[in-house]
């Protein structure tokens, strides 16, 4: 009987396809900029509609990931009472991934290559007539509500605590703490002098 505890696999594990280990470091990399959940719990009332508009703008470039994270999940929970048309979602999402967004490569269709304008046209085609097959209502439903409270936050989270990240570093090392308010007042004074 013999052991073999303690030895190397001579043999290399089996490696992923390309498409996967791009899919992934893509992935990766967006979900890289959701911000912590925690740092949403801030609120207060805006002092008027343009004010809220202003958080809005700024909330939805700040918390971008998050957003769609929301949005997502509010379809994803309408679409359970539908089971077809929650097929249908994940077959379109799917064939987003592998035919437009995640792909390095021109699709090759009987020896053919497709340009990216003609992939796209075709999916957004064959996204329209199968919600229309399915009932689309179920679709808009979800992603009114996903919006509605993705606005409702934006407009209530105040801004004037959120990290904002140096791309170029400036010599601070990282993260710094700017107050969105007195920099957005301070641009527009000096733009109107």
């Amino acid at each position: 009987m013999s052991t073999t505890y303690g030895t190397i696999p001579t043999t290399p594990p089996p490696s992923d396809p390309p498409f996967l280990v791009h899919a992934r470091q893509r992935v990766r990399s967006d979900m890289g900029t959701r911000r912590p959940w925690k740092e949403m719990v801030s609120f207060s009332l805006p002092e008027s509609f343009n004010a809220a508009l202003q958080r809005i703008q700024t909330n939805t470039s700040y918390f971008h990931v998050n957003y769609a994270m929301i949005i997502l999940f509010a379809l994803f929970i309408n679409l359970l009472w539908h089971p077809v048309a929650l097929i249908v979602f994940v077959a379109m999402t799917a064939a987003w991934l592998f035919l437009y967004i995640l792909r390095d490569e021109p699709v090759v269709l009987f020896g053919y290559a497709m340009e990216e304008q003609v992939v796209l046209v075709v999916l957004s085609i064959l996204t329209v007539v199968t919600l229309m097959m399915t009932r689309a209502s179920v679709f808009v439903a979800g992603l009114v509500v996903g919006v509605v409270v993705v606005v409702a936050h934006g407009a209530f989270r105040r801004t004037n605590d959120l990290v904002l990240d140096e791309e170029d570093g400036g010599g601070h090392g990282g993260d710094r703490v700017v107050d969105l308010k007195e920099t957005a007042s301070a641009s527009y004074s000096s733009s109107n002098s």
